[in-house]
């Protein structure tokens, strides 16, 4: 590692640490008002990756003018630091807050699945704060979940996000190193809750799927999971508006094809997750915060990977 990087990486966890110890001791207008001003001078700048959410949002608002896509990227970018506004002070929020925060449509479906013994996979996209529903299961539902954490660099700021989350009630397991899927496995066989954000491949061996008219790559884990367990595979999207209280979707569940190989099955599932993703994307695409690369015919000049 350079030194600029080893700085960067140091800088980054710093700012982090700053922003846990911090803002969670603001008060709350203040913590909003600050949040909002930081995500319209990000916005302002227009910099990579406030270019890379604009080019997103142009294949899920396709008839969108200059000046629409800008009211949009403007949004995302206040619904997107929302999230880290709350994040930041989520572990100070009491059970009941949490529980006056989230108000969730179609719950019946999840207790279906808890309820046989079944095990349940929730697969989400990175739509509002998905957090803030896995800190809702835990606390005011008391369900056991898991789920995984991509490795970040430095180590230190990935242990924050797991000391983070684990302090909202969720076991958290490293996306790489190959042992991830047996502990999700083991869990769902037990009838336990596996939390999984899924509308962004980190693997390179994800599927393709249609998504929005065009070629992304999506992880298979969830449709893996529940093909290799039996457990109910939910999708579940989110979304903010102009009150305090975050909501949701706990879309039907995706069944397991009865016929085809285990690749067909896959993939005939993870289509259907990007299905659900797109309605909930299209009805709330202020809320989706993907400033990474995702579609597969997406210029890449600075080589980021798809």
């Amino acid at each position: 590692m350079s030194r600029a990087s080893d700085l960067r990486d140091r800088l980054a966890d710093g700012l982090y640490g700053a922003g846990w110890g911090a803002v969670k001791k603001l008060p709350e207008p203040a913590a909003e008002k600050l949040f909002r001003t930081i995500a319209d001078q990000t916005w302002k700048r227009r910099g990579p990756s406030v270019l890379r959410l604009e080019s997103n949002l142009a294949r899920v608002v396709p008839d969108a003018g200059p000046e629409r896509l800008a009211e949009l990227s403007r949004a995302a970018m206040r619904s997107y630091m929302r999230y880290w506004m709350e994040s930041f002070r989520l572990p100070t929020w009491s059970p009941q807050r949490i529980k006056d925060s989230i108000e969730i449509v179609g719950t019946d479906r999840l207790d279906e699945g808890l309820a046989a013994g079944r095990g349940v996979v929730v697969a989400l996209p990175h739509l509002a704060n998905w957090d803030l529903a896995g800190a809702w299961a835990t606390t005011d539902l008391k369900l056991p979940l898991t789920t995984v954490a991509e490795r970040l660099n430095p180590a230190s700021l990935y242990d924050r996000f797991v000391a983070y989350r684990e302090s909202l009630g969720m076991e958290v397991l490293p996306h790489s190193g190959g042992a991830a899927f047996g502990t999700l496995a083991r869990r769902l066989r037990a009838g336990g809750l596996v939390c999984l954000v899924a509308d962004r491949d980190l693997s390179a061996s994800g599927v393709e799927v249609s998504f929005f008219g065009a070629a992304a790559r999506m992880p298979t884990g969830p449709a893996l999971l529940a093909q290799h367990t039996g457990a109910m595979l939910l999708p579940v999207t989110l979304s903010y508006d102009s009150t305090p209280v975050m909501k949701g979707v706990i879309h039907p569940a995706v069944e397991v094809p009865g016929e085809g190989s285990r690749a067909e099955k896959t993939a005939v599932m993870t289509q259907a997750l990007a299905d659900a993703f797109a309605t909930g994307i299209a009805e709330h695409p202020e809320d989706w915060h993907m400033l990474q690369r995702l579609w597969l015919d997406d210029p890449d000049p600075r080589g980021e990977p798809a």
